[in-house]
């Protein structure tokens, strides 16, 4: 009697049509009054066949009202969402939220940000500072060398001081040869004097002297000495034997003519040599050979800052080269007011430094690392930063 009462008051049966994601589809049959959520309880079981093992199979589903598109509420009945018998019901899963991220990808998400927010201008300016003394370094060298030529006119032993120091600078010239780059290219097969050759006109690069080497086997030319290397010790020899003072003239003019003298041979065998193979390059793009020399001078014998510097505005020129700083700037003040470089400055080997650095920048390392003129370097470096910083 207690069922059928149940049957009586248990309200319109409605038979819901529904429909899974991978094609099942079934009859349920519900009372106006079944919960959303135990119509889909139901949905479930006979889904996977009756079981539910994990108890968030039913929070992590929804039914769809397809005719509407909408989803129903668990809590609601059947009336509530005024369903109708043959009403198409969609079962579908859930999509998981989205997972919380993790500190550490919280902080690296900030990193980040913090990365690629632009830089300020003390950033700025840390970044730059190195690029800044390049470009200073040179008009700064050209100012220190005026000064250190009239110092050491004014040193009476300055005349053999010089000899002394030019000739062991040409030692040196003589004997700067890697060791290890030349075993290499010899035990490759490459004769010992071609070997120097391509390693000093390609700065001691062992890849770049073989690919030079590989190119002039048969260059008639291969053997030839590097310019200056002839004519070098001729040179030296008969300036050394015909300059000097005229019997008419004073000692202090003499000696300055002969300083004079000194300095132009010393410019001469200093003077800039650009790399063999960027002029050929440069010059087959169809640039005459003057100003790819011109061009490989204002960039330091970089090729493709050469060929930026042809195709652009051509700035600096080669004339801005040889400008020195204001001697009337804090900055070259506070050089010359430093004792370490006063004292390199009545060196003669911190003048031939400076004026070997001025041709060939890829030598300040070597000069950097020199006892006699590293200190001096160091000061000017030093000098620069605590000025640009302030």
């Amino acid at each position: 009697m207690f069922v059928q009462e149940e049957k009586i008051f248990a309200g319109k049966v409605l038979k819901i049509h529904i429909c899974t994601m991978d094609g099942t589809e079934w009859l349920e049959e519900v009372t106006e009054d079944t919960t959303v959520e135990k119509l889909k309880e139901r949905c479930l079981k006979h889904h996977v066949h009756g079981n539910l093992e994990d108890p968030k199979t039913l929070t992590h589903h929804k039914l769809i009202h397809a005719a509407t598109e909408r989803v129903l509420t668990d809590t609601k009945t059947i009336a509530d969402e005024n369903l109708k018998d043959k009403d198409v019901l969609l079962l579908i899963k859930k999509r998981p939220p989205p997972t919380p991220p993790k500190m550490a990808d919280v902080s690296s998400d900030e990193k980040k940000k913090q990365d690629t927010k632009a830089p300020d201008k003390d950033a700025i300016l840390k970044a730059t500072a190195s690029l800044r003394f390049q470009t200073e370094l040179r008009k700064i060298l050209v100012s220190l060398i005026e000064v250190a030529q009239k110092l050491l006119a004014l040193n009476p032993d300055a005349v053999e001081l010089f000899k002394k120091a030019n000739a062991m600078l040409d030692e040196d010239e003589e004997d700067r040869v890697d060791e290890s780059a030349l075993q290499q290219l010899t035990e490759m097969g490459f004769p010992e004097s071609r070997a120097i050759k391509a390693l000093r006109l390609c700065h001691m690069s062992v890849t770049q002297a073989m690919e030079w080497l590989i190119e002039h086997v048969d260059d008639p030319t291969v053997d030839a000495p590097l310019p200056g290397q002839d004519s070098s010790g001729a040179s030296g020899d008969g300036a050394a034997t015909t300059t000097g003072p005229p019997a008419s003239a004073s000692a202090s003019s003499s000696r300055q003519d002969e300083l004079t003298e000194i300095f132009k041979r010393i410019r001469r065998k200093r003077e800039f040599r650009p790399d063999s193979r960027a002029v050929i390059a440069l010059m087959e793009m169809g640039f005459d050979e003057k100003e790819v020399i011109d061009a490989l001078r204002v960039n330091n014998n970089q090729q493709d800052a050469a060929c930026e510097w042809l195709l652009g505005d051509r700035k600096p020129s080669p004339e801005d080269l040889d400008k020195g700083i204001d001697t009337n700037s804090p900055l070259f003040q506070a050089i010359l007011e430093n004792p370490v470089v006063q004292l390199g400055l009545t060196n003669p080997k911190t003048l031939l430094a400076f004026e070997d650095m001025l041709e060939n920048p890829l030598n300040s390392t070597q000069w950097m690392n020199d006892p006699e003129t590293g200190p001096v370097m160091l000061q000017i470096s030093r000098i620069f930063q605590t000025l640009n910083r302030t």
